[in-house]
């Protein structure tokens, strides 16, 4: 990944703290060239309300670790396993699957 000297995110990949680019040139330099083609008509066609989050998923993909780590809780959560889920709302259901989970 090159060096970012604009605007950044702050993340963290195996409990280390990274920066990730947060401006549109930034994120697009720092992804791998075949990927800018799909970035740029996404950004492109994506409504200003939603562009933080589009943003956001994009700037993780440019750190292929911090990429790995969303994909592998997504699929963990998916599977069924909310441990160390804080629940916000009392939604007793959902925390009772949760408490079992492996």
């Amino acid at each position: 990944m090159a060096e970012i000297t604009e605007a950044t995110w702050a993340t963290y990949v195996d409990g280390e703290r990274v920066e990730l680019p947060a401006t549109i040139d930034g994120i697009r330099a720092a992804l791998p060239a075949q990927q800018r083609g799909e970035f740029d008509t996404e950004v492109g066609s994506t409504p200003a309300n939603e562009l933080p989050r589009v943003l956001g998923h994009w700037a993780l993909r440019t750190h292929p670790q911090a990429w790995d780590e969303v994909e592998a809780e997504f699929a963990r959560l998916e599977a069924g396993d909310y441990s160390g889920v804080v629940f916000l709302e009392d939604d007793h259901d959902v925390q009772e699957q949760g408490e079992g989970a492996a």
